[in-house]
């Protein structure tokens, strides 16, 4: 991405940020409480542009999840535990998601990795789903950042 790190680190700090470019491109984003430090979460419901899927996990047309923040390394990593609201067992447990930020020429690298994916979740959809969200935060970082 055409950004610094902490341009990156920036767009987690912020919930009006987050709300822009969190949601993958076929949802919107509202954030329900947002606490930003190491040790501190958010809630947010993502709801489906197709109101028609029936694909959400809290209701027929969203997801909404409480993301705690275990560890923050200001400008280089961001880990967060996921945890979504359903009564769908599909989708209980706690996903891990690691984020990283890495200086590369003018721009960084930042890296995805997700831990105890919920078993609900389609591995093909869930990776779609993060790529459209790291070109939502390219796209965000470029043209505010």
């Amino acid at each position: 991405m055409q950004a610094s790190p902490e341009a990156i680190y920036q767009a987690f700090a912020e919930p009006g940020a987050m709300e822009r470019w969190l949601p993958p491109s076929n949802m919107t984003g509202e954030m329900l409480d947002f606490d930003f430090r190491e040790g501190g979460s958010y809630r947010m419901r993502l709801t489906y542009k197709d109101k028609q899927a029936g694909q959400g996990k809290t209701s027929e047309t969203s997801d909404e999840m409480e993301v705690r923040f275990p560890r923050l390394e200001p400008n280089h990593r961001i880990e967060q535990e996921v945890l979504f609201e359903s009564d769908d067992l599909a989708f209980a447990g706690t996903m891990r998601l690691i984020w990283t930020f890495e200086s590369e020429g003018n721009g960084v690298i930042v890296t995805v990795r997700a831990e105890n994916v919920p078993a609900g979740i389609q591995s093909e959809d869930h990776k779609a789903g993060i790529k459209s969200t790291l070109d939502n935060l390219a796209a965000f970082v470029e043209q505010d950042g």
